[in-house]
């Protein structure tokens, strides 16, 4: 089984330092409208562009592959969250953009749905707890 390990420790308020495997680390902390001083990254937020990420991570690695000529690409998310606590996100939109002169729409397809339905974990993840909606945008420049 393979497992995974973070430290987060607290330093002082609503700040936290986050360290993840690679050793790399990152500050956490709440919005000042839940004590916090706004400094560093919200907790839920982050699961978002984890999604994104991970995601991204796919896509560019098929692109790749596929010597697919995407100039650039983007990813953005929105979620809704519950009203009631504890607040989860229940709906997800993922919306992924493609820009470049030749596109091939077709295998771009294939790509965002081999990360979408095959690779992405985060995505397996995030279907357990919420109604995931993907859209793809071609932006021919």
């Amino acid at each position: 089984m393979n497992t995974t390990k973070t430290k987060t420790t607290w330093k002082g308020k609503m700040q936290f330092e986050s360290t993840n495997p690679s050793g790399e680390t990152f500050l956490i902390n709440a919005g000042a409208e839940n004590g916090g001083e706004g400094a560093g990254l919200r907790p839920k937020s982050m699961m978002l562009s984890a999604l994104a990420g991970c995601s991204g991570i796919d896509l560019a690695s098929l692109i790749e592959k596929m010597k697919l000529e995407v100039t650039d690409f983007n990813i953005e998310v929105e979620a809704e969250l519950t009203e009631e606590h504890p607040k989860i996100y229940n709906k997800v939109k993922v919306d992924y953009h493609f820009y470049g002169p030749n596109l091939d729409e077709k295998k771009l397809q294939k790509v965002v749905d081999l990360s979408v339905d095959k690779y992405c974990g985060v995505m397996g993840m995030f279907r357990q707890f919420a109604k995931v909606e993907v859209e793809i945008f071609y932006h021919k420049v």
